[in-house]
């Protein structure tokens, strides 16, 4: 099937090649990913430290994973517009990584959640995201926004809490207690932001929201902070030490560096001992952070499809976020993946190929080594704003409301249950028990749907009269574990004075291990009260699953026939001879 051939394509930069080389690429489309690329570029500065600061690490670590992971992936990937760098879903995974196990135990989660999605990407993995039920994503991106700015009350409020409890609940509690003692310099910073991002869309200038925000809420920190306030900043909160030894607050105004990820320091500050107890340890994060990265890469990808009628490689993807993901942590970077939002900036500024988010990573490089000084005045309050409006956005409670309102019970029950297992728990459970839940709400949906009628007296169907003593049943669905031992129960039941009965077969389209063996066990108690049993009409899957199985006819106890109408002749026919052979007699 050539329109699904994306689904199962593989190979090493996809999007590269088919945009750049496939297709004639010149002067114009280059200027296009150049500009296209300086505008993401400039939006995933202070986002991406904003979030690095929410998973637990020094900003630093987000600006490197921009460029490292963002030039890594676009070169390597599968999807065309798909910029990719620390995004808001993973906090809820990263930061409880970094809590116990420090920087190091981070960075190596993300390796191995590297070598997870390269081994995904093999087995043609990438048709995941057609399996996902939009009530669980729904679910669990609103349990992640909840986190998310519960997070960031600590930083809008300018509460002084060094550790905040593990559990969600705990957390609650330990800010709620500390309201009474908010900041109100902060909070005038924080609000300031705030309004500046919702009101700023509605100029319509084109400029993203949170660059005026954020540099409005910097101007306004450095001014009362020369007026004795104390508020928060990135230089108040993040030191340095470079590979000479010197220290310094803020950003380090220099290029990542290639450093092992296990000698980045651990929760207690010194190198991790690389070893199976640890790899045992960081496996279930590492899992987590390669199921999340494919749903939302390939999510990406969907969205940026539909925006641009291109068709992404799903596997493909898969293998540029791996490789990304496995190279990045040895330059400093974190966990990456596709970011929807930066992505659809990247379309709407006229971005043409994957080089535009290789363009992206370079401008982000850039700032990294010449706006340094000037980025560690960015105010811990507004970056908290900031990330509020990433988790609201990125929460799409638009479409869970809807979904509340319209949606059948069943998508409820499991939006519900993905949701409060996000916030309560973690999102690799809510996950398995949203999927696990919506599926079995499938199976006894289409369970329900099996039904079996009465049709020996319908005229349009039954052109041959019936014997005395026969009945014709028509099944309507799949024969499967869930349906089949209610359908055949019910015949059975209807059958015990019949000297035989027709099943009519032609509306099941499956017929399982499960259906087989119900059909057996019916065929059987029919044998024993003396009842025939003929099937009609089977269609190829059912005929092939009675075949495996060794099922046969056996005479005047089963048999088969094409069509019902042949079932119907032969039945009288039989019938016919039976009689004339007793008046004989």
């Amino acid at each position: 099937m050539p329109h699904r051939a994306h689904l199962f394509s593989l190979r090493i930069g996809h999007a590269l090649r088919e945009s750049c080389f496939q297709e004639h690429y010149g002067r114009q489309r280059l200027l296009k990913d150049v500009l296209a690329g300086i505008t993401v570029g400039i939006i995933a500065i202070p986002l991406a430290m904003a979030l690095a600061i929410a998973s637990g690490v020094a900003p630093q670590y987000g600006l490197y994973t921009a460029i490292i992971a963002g030039f890594v992936i676009a070169l390597t990937g599968g999807s065309r517009f798909s910029i990719s760098g620390p995004t808001a879903a993973f906090v809820v995974i990263l930061f409880p990584v970094a809590q116990q196990y420090g920087l190091g135990g981070l960075l190596l989660a993300t390796v191995m959640s590297g070598i997870i999605l390269i081994a995904m990407a093999v087995v043609r993995l990438g048709r995941l995201i057609e399996y996902i039920p939009e009530s669980v994503t729904l679910g669990f991106t609103g349990g992640i926004g909840v986190v998310i700015a519960t997070l960031q009350i600590k930083d809008f409020l300018g509460l002084d809490l060094a550790n905040l409890p593990e559990h969600y609940v705990g957390k609650v509690q330990a800010l709620a207690m500390a309201v009474p003692d908010l900041y109100w310099p902060s909070v005038l910073v924080a609000l300031l932001t705030l309004v500046v991002m919702l009101g700023w869309p509605r100029l319509k200038t084109g400029i993203p929201a949170h660059l005026p925000a954020v540099l409005l809420a910097s101007v306004i920190t450095w001014l009362l902070n020369k007026q004795g306030m104390n508020i928060a900043t990135i230089s108040s909160q993040f030191s340095y030490v470079l590979s000479d030894g010197s220290t310094g607050q803020g950003i380090p105004p220099v290029l990542p560096e290639w450093v092992w990820p296990w000698l980045q320091p651990g929760a207690n500050g010194e190198p991790l001992s690389l070893d199976w107890s640890l790899l045992r340890a960081l496996l279930p994060a590492a899992f987590a952070i390669a199921m999340l990265g494919a749903i939302e890469s390939l999510l990406c990808a969907v969205v940026l499809d539909g925006m641009t009628g291109k068709r992404h490689s799903a596997n493909s993807e898969l293998l540029g976020q791996g490789i990304g993901n496995i190279l990045t942590p040895f330059f400093g970077g974190i966990t990456a993946t596709a970011a929807i939002a930066r992505s659809a900036a990247n379309v709407k500024a006229g971005a043409e190929s994957p080089v535009s988010g290789m363009m992206h990573a370079l401008v982000v490089l850039a700032a990294l080594v010449l706006l340094a000084p000037m980025l560690a005045y960015l105010p811990m309050p507004a970056m908290a704003a900031l990330l509020m409006v990433v988790a609201w956005n990125m929460s799409e409670a638009h479409k869970s409301v809807t979904l509340l309102k319209t949606a059948p019970a069943g998508d409820i029950l499991v939006f519900l249950t993905c949701f409060s297992l996000t916030i309560l728990f973690d999102m690799v459970l809510a996950i398995t028990v949203g999927i696990l839940v919506a599926a079995v709400l499938f199976v006894r949906d289409i369970a329900e749907m099996t039904r079996v009628s009465d049709i020996s007296t319908h005229p349009r169907l039954l052109a041959t009269p019936l014997p005395a003593g026969w009945s014709v049943f028509k099944i309507n669905g799949p024969l499967f574990f869930a349906a089949a031992d209610r359908v055949f129960s019910e015949l059975a039941t209807w059958c015990e004075r019949q000297a035989g009965v027709i099943l009519y077969m032609d509306a099941v389209s499956i017929l399982d291990a499960g259906g087989q063996a119900a059909l057996s066990r019916f065929v059987q108690q029919c044998r024993q009260r003396h009842i025939e049993v003929v099937i009609a009409d089977l269609q190829f899957q059912p005929l092939k699953t009675l075949a495996r199985a060794g099922v046969q006819p056996i005479a005047n106890q089963l048999s088969f026939y094409s069509t019902l109408q042949e079932a119907l002749e032969q039945v009288s026919r039989r019938h016919n001879e039976t009689e004339m052979v007793r008046c004989e007699e």
